[in-house]
C-alpha cells in the first residue's frame, strides 16, 4: 500500500488515470479527459484542433474515429473471426471454448494446458500449464473481477465502451526451442507496415526491454516505454510472412499494430491495437513522436457511438 501511495505522489497522472478506471470521472466527457490525461502524462497541452505527434493523433482517433466495426475488433472472440476473413483460420490460435461467467467452466472438458482470457480488456488473462496444480480460485477471483471492469474509462479508448464481457479459453502456445511465446508488435497505416516492436526479458527480474525495427528489421535509435535490450533481438524466421499479414489485417484503417505471434516457425494472429501505450507514453528522442505521427492520415470524423 505505502508503495502505491508513493507511486500516486511521484506520478500525479497514474492517479488520475486509476481514478478513472473506477468510474469516479464518468461524468467528464472525453475531450476534457483526455486533454487532462495528456497534460498529466506528457507534460504538454493536446492539440485537437492540429494534432501533428503520434501520441496527439492517437487522442483525436480515440474522439473522431469511432466506427463500429472497431469494438468487434478489439472483442479477443470476435477479432478472431475478423481475422479469419482476411488471412485465413490457419493463422488463429484455436478456441476451446467461450462463457459468461467463470461458473459456467466445465474444466474437465478443457486439456491439461491451456489459456483463459476475458475479451473485453487488457488484462483478464490466466495461463494453465498443468491442470493437476491450477489455482483455480485464484484464477476465478482474477477473472470475475476483471468481467467487471469497463476498460474504455481509464484511457476513454473507445472500441472497447460497448463489448460484452466473456471468457474465452484458448490453445497453450510454446515455441519448442524458447519454451515462450514471443510476440511482434507491427505499426501499420492503411496497409502500409512501417515498423514493429519486440518485447524481451518479460518474465526476468529486470525492466521489461523494448526494441524498435522499420520495416526492412534495422534498429530504430529510439526508446517509448522500456529500454532497448543489451543485445537486441534477432530477425525471426517468418518476418516477411508476418509483413504480409499485417498489411492485409491493416487495409482501411489509418493506424493500427497488428500483434502477432510466431510458434515453432508458424505464424499465429494475436491482436488488433488501436492505441499503443493508449497514445500516453513519450518517445526518446521525441522526434521519433512526430515521424510515426507523420505515417498517419487522419480520416473524416466519425463520431457515432
Amino acid at each position: 500500500m505505502a508503495k502505491t501511495i508513493n507511486d500516486f505522489l511521484r506520478n500525479p497522472a497514474l492517479l488520475f488515470i486509476s481514478l478513472g478506471h473506477k468510474g469516479l470521472f464518468h461524468n467528464m466527457d472525453d475531450e476534457t479527459y483526455l486533454k487532462i490525461a495528456y497534460r498529466s502524462k506528457l507534460g504538454k497541452k493536446l492539440d485537437l484542433e492540429n494534432p501533428v505527434s503520434y501520441n496527439e493523433k492517437l487522442q483525436w482517433l480515440k474522439l473522431y474515429d469511432r466506427r463500429p466495426e472497431y469494438t468487434a475488433m478489439v472483442d479477443k472472440y470476435e477479432a478472431k473471426k475478423i481475422a479469419a476473413a482476411l488471412i485465413g483460420e490457419e493463422y488463429i490460435i484455436p478456441t476451446l471454448g467461450v462463457w459468461d461467467r467463470f461458473e459456467e467452466i466445465d474444466f474437465a472438458q478443457l486439456p491439461d494446458q491451456f489459456v483463459l482470457k476475458c475479451t473485453h480488456d487488457s488484462g483478464g488473462l490466466v495461463i494453465c500449464k498443468d491442470k493437476n496444480s491450477f489455482d483455480k480460485a485464484a484464477a476465478q477471483q482474477k477473472i470475475t473481477r476483471c468481467l467487471s471492469h469497463n476498460f474504455f474509462w481509464g484511457q476513454r479508448e473507445w472500441p472497447y465502451k460497448n463489448i460484452r464481457p466473456r471468457i474465452i479459453a484458448e490453445q497453450y502456445m510454446e515455441d519448442a526451442a524458447t519454451k515462450d511465446l514471443r510476440d511482434y508488435k507491427f505499426f501499420a497505416f492503411n496497409g502500409d507496415v512501417k515498423a514493429l516492436f519486440i518485447a524481451t526479458e518479460r518474465a526476468a527480474e529486470a525492466e521489461t526491454k523494448f526494441d524498435f525495427f522499420d520495416a526492412d528489421f534495422n534498429h530504430l535509435p529510439f526508446t517509448n516505454g522500456h529500454p532497448n535490450a543489451e543485445v537486441p533481438p534477432s530477425k525471426p524466421e517468418c518476418f516477411e510472412e508476418m509483413k504480409d499479414l499485417a498489411a492485409k489485417l491493416s487495409a482501411g484503417l489509418p493506424q493500427i499494430r497488428i500483434d502477432l505471434y510466431e510458434v515453432n516457425g508458424k505464424v499465429y494472429f494475436g491482436e488488433f491495437t488501436f492505441f499503443h501505450w493508449s497514445g500516453f507514453q513519450p518517445f526518446v528522442p521525441e522526434k521519433w513522436d512526430y515521424i510515426f505521427g507523420g505515417w498517419i492520415d487522419l480520416p473524416q470524423k466519425h463520431t457515432k457511438g
